[in-house]
């Protein structure tokens, strides 16, 4: 069981120990973001929050059923009723179901909550869990792309709103 918060000032301390715990492993199928990113985690905190409130960017967070933080899952450049979705589920939790479920939610947030029409996204190559959730979630693969030093694919899904 997970849900998905929107993400608030008061995560910022679980969601920086979440990151740091799964540095490593995130690093073996995405590029790492860097030491710059953990000094300055508190001020991008506050930059992604100015974002969402101004409507650029929808950012969550994934609970589990202990209520910890085991992922996140952002819709970013929401822009003419399109954006792009990105998530990260860590290590403790892979592998149970908690992605698929939580871009099943965010997708379902998309089309009904943020009125979107469309989705977009990426992965790398190197990264079959990743592609086999997004083919879960009904979305196509529509080209190849190049993540960092990496291969990726990109991933479209169209969004209708149930009544």
């Amino acid at each position: 069981m997970m849900t998905l918060e929107r993400l608030r000032a008061d995560h910022a301390h679980a969601l920086l120990a979440f990151e740091r715990e799964n540095r490593e492993y995130f690093a073996r199928s995405i590029p790492d973001r860097g030491d710059l990113y953990f000094v300055e985690f508190a001020a991008r905190h506050r930059a992604l929050l100015a974002e969402q409130d101004a409507g650029a960017c929808q950012f969550h967070v994934v609970m589990d059923d202990r209520g910890e933080l085991v992922g996140r899952v952002n819709l970013v450049d929401v822009e003419e009723g399109a954006a792009e979705l990105g998530y990260r589920i860590g290590e403790r939790a892979a592998g149970r179901g908690m992605a698929t479920a939580a871009v099943e939610e965010v997708c379902r947030l998309a089309a009904t909550a943020y009125r979107l029409s469309a989705l977009t996204a990426v992965t790398t190559l190197d990264n079959p869990a990743s592609m086999a959730v997004l083919g879960r979630n009904g979305f196509t693969a529509v080209g190849d792309v190049r993540i960092g030093e990496r291969p990726g694919r990109r991933y479209q899904r169209r969004l209708v709103a149930m009544r």
